[in-house]
């Protein structure tokens, strides 16, 4: 009798193991499939997103739709037909942003002025103090360029020299301080600092600031400037 209830407690104890599925592999294999399956159908549909976002020449969003299969699916299908496209794709819109962002710097305005009409094109300094660098044509006075800052000024008397750097080249430029006493200096060879522009990326300037005789590098990214958007304007007849 006990060898007996021993072989019914078995059975019994086996078949609760079965009812509960208490084999510690029994359900991984197709939990596992379907995860997979879940996968490759998540990285189905963004690879179709990215695909449409590259039709429509979306660069922005197919940069962070592309990153985003690669980083989630990295061994999928998905991420190997990305991979051949996106490294183009990106550089690509790292360019333009930074194209974007160089000209975003330059305002371009066309207004009346003291009788005239004026176009200017102006970029301000990065940090400290803001200092504008203008490039002005006016009916009357003709083109010029200037720095014009806020405060009281710069420190020159007659004409000064600013210790200017032009894509890591030194140069200097003559300048002087306008009679009529506005924070500003009028640069006396407008044409040549202009031809110098068009092929500059980064201007830094030297000056001195009236307030506590303070000195102060200025810092231009002028490689956005676009001749194009600095309209001309016609000179006035003399009457």
């Amino acid at each position: 009798m006990k060898l007996s209830f021993h072989r019914t407690s078995l059975a019994l104890l086996c078949g609760g193991w079965l009812l509960a599925g208490c084999s510690p592999q029994g359900g991984q294999p197709a939990a596992s499939a379907a995860q997979s399956q879940s996968q490759d159908a998540d990285a189905a549909r963004k690879l179709d997103t990215y695909r449409q976002l590259l039709r429509i020449k979306n660069d922005e969003m197919s940069v962070t739709m592309g990153h985003d299969i690669l980083d989630h699916y990295p061994n999928s299908a998905a991420a190997k037909e990305v991979q051949q496209s996106l490294p183009v794709i990106e550089q690509r819109w790292k360019e333009n942003s930074e194209k974007n962002r160089l000209a975003a710097m330059w305002l371009y305005q066309v207004s009346p002025m003291e009788g005239g009409t004026q176009s200017t094109a102006t970029i301000s300094s990065g940090g400290g103090d803001r200092v504008q660098l203008i490039l002005r044509r006016h009916t009357s006075w003709g083109q010029s360029v200037f720095l014009y800052g806020s405060g009281h000024g710069f420190v020159c008397r007659g004409n000064c020299t600013i210790a200017t750097t032009v894509d890591g080249k030194l140069t200097h430029i003559t300048v002087f301080a306008p009679p009529t006493g506005e924070p500003a200096l009028m640069f006396r060879d407008d044409k040549g600092f202009i031809a110098m522009l068009h092929k500059a990326k980064k201007i830094t300037m030297e000056v001195t600031l009236v307030d506590g005789e303070r000195k102060e590098t200025l810092v231009y990214e002028v490689g956005g400037f676009d001749p194009d958007k600095w309209a001309s304007v016609a000179k006035q007849k003399k009457s």
